[in-house]
């Protein structure tokens, strides 16, 4: 991953501890760096940018403008390592608004001989909080702290994640290949709005094309083979046909190229019945892969779905593949347990033992066994996980966050699928219903609730967390 490049803003005032400020700056940025150095890039001002290295005054911050427009910073926080000067902060906050924004108070050292007040931060953050408040610029707060304190480094852990989100969901392209099913109003979308609201291109790329690029491949083609080696050597194959194979793997191939091309952060794929008619696959493993790869790929068309899975991608800062999932059944048995699940485009990294490619459970009787083959089956890993959907009505768009636990339990189910505990089943499903969620979601591994709803926050999306 690209490291995320973070502008820190050291704000001092006259006539509080000038020393005390310097000191402070040089530990904040060493833990920055200690902590998180292999994901973080930190961009700040130093002695020779502006006044000790600090940010006082108009001056100082035009300087710390430039220096953060010249190395086009993702996101920004501002500490006030002594009182701070608000019009300063107020004035760097100003040149990046729409920009992930967080400030820190900090807290106050032992008081000199005399009863001076060496910081008087917790005074400060104040002023510096209104003048962003006034002028509509959104922010984030992370406490009072110390750069050794915990809460500094889990807000700032968080905070990095909900810029990763940012870098990624703002200008974001997707792409559209063949119309969304027919029956499916459910996976509508709106693109003047994405435009408009966060720069986002849906590329529309008719599925005629893709269908004819990939037969014009040869089957000794490398990428074509390489691929097919790879699939071989974590998941079963035995129960497909080679040529099966050679089809998904041409497939892959052309997506990428187009994904490449036209500079895709991912994609919503047309993924029946055409595709099992005309080419004679079902591409279902295919998606998984690219979402393996960082390319997020939903299935049926769902744009909204694709942007969903691009935001739990980037709060992973890249490490983790979303599970582009259906809410299907309830558990016959325990009350907050619903199985996740989707026709076979679970990305291989969260399959639990060895899992197969095998015919679609579904398509199969439409189109015969032969030319629905292509969906990679079995039951996902155990472990925490974050579920969420972006939505849209009336130009307004929101966002759906719960997190619950998928369970070690077995089932007898074909396709992709995993049982998932959360906290209250029936509160999930009535808010999903009252609030216009469809049956689409994305789940991802590990506990990203409150980066995911900052994100949000900062962006004026309605979050709904359960």
């Amino acid at each position: 991953m690209e490291k995320i490049k973070i502008g820190f803003v050291p704000l001092h005032r006259y006539p509080f501890d000038e020393n005390w400020a310097r000191e402070l700056k040089k530990k904040f940025i060493d833990t920055i760096n200690s902590k998180f150095g292999n994901t973080v890039e930190l961009i700040y001002p130093t002695e020779n940018d502006t006044k000790l290295g600090l940010v006082t005054d108009d001056d100082d911050a035009e300087k710390t403008i430039s220096l953060f427009k010249d190395k086009k910073v993702n996101g920004l926080f501002l500490i006030t390592l002594t009182f701070g000067d608000e019009l300063a902060g107020a004035k760097v906050a100003e040149e990046f608004k729409g920009y992930p924004i967080m400030i820190f108070a900090t807290k106050e050292p032992p008081i000199l001989p005399g009863g001076f007040r060496r910081s008087d931060s917790f005074c400060g953050t104040l002023s510096l909080a209104s003048a962003l408040y006034r002028r509509k610029i959104p922010f984030l707060f992370g406490g009072i702290v110390f750069p050794e304190d915990e809460e500094f480094v889990k807000n700032m852990n968080m905070f990095i994640r909900v810029v990763s989100i940012h870098r990624r969901f703002i200008g974001a392209r997707i792409g559209l290949i063949g119309p969304r099913p027919e029956r499916f109003e459910t996976v509508t979308f709106n693109e003047a709005i994405m435009a408009e609201k966060y720069k986002q291109r849906v590329v529309h790329i008719t599925l005629l094309e893709v269908i004819e690029e990939a037969r014009r491949l040869p089957d000794d083609d490398p990428r074509v083979q390489s691929i097919v080696e790879e699939i071989s050597k974590y998941a079963d194959i035995s129960k497909i046909s080679r040529e099966a194979l050679l089809k998904l793997a041409k497939l892959e191939v052309v997506l990428r190229k187009l994904v490449n091309e036209k500079k895709l952060s991912g994609l919503g794929f047309r993924c029946w019945t055409e595709i099992q008619r005309y080419y004679g696959i079902s591409p279902c493993h295919v998606l998984a892969r690219l979402t393996q790869s960082g390319i997020m790929s939903s299935c049926e068309v769902d744009i909204y779905g694709a942007l969903s899975m691009l935001i739990q991608y980037a709060v992973s800062l890249e490490t983790t593949p979303p599970f582009f999932i259906d809410w299907t059944i309830r558990h016959p048995t325990k009350p907050n347990v619903f199985l996740a699940w989707h026709c076979g485009n679970m990305p291989p990294a969260v399959c639990s033992g060895r899992c197969s490619l095998l015919y679609h459970s579904i398509m199969y009787r439409d189109v015969g066994v032969e030319c629905s083959q292509g969906t990679f089956e079995g039951r996902l890993k155990p472990g925490v996980v974050t579920i969420t959907r972006l939505v849209e009505y009336n130009g307004e768009f929101k966002l759906f966050i719960t997190k619950g636990e998928a369970l070690e339990e077995e089932g007898s189910f074909r396709g992709s699928w995993v049982w998932v505990e959360v906290s209250d089943l029936d509160k999930v499903y009535r808010t999903l219903i009252e609030e216009g969620f469809v049956h689409h979601a994305s789940m991802v591994y590990g506990d990203y609730v409150e980066a995911i709803a900052n994100f949000a926050k900062l962006l004026g999306i309605k979050t709904i967390v359960v």
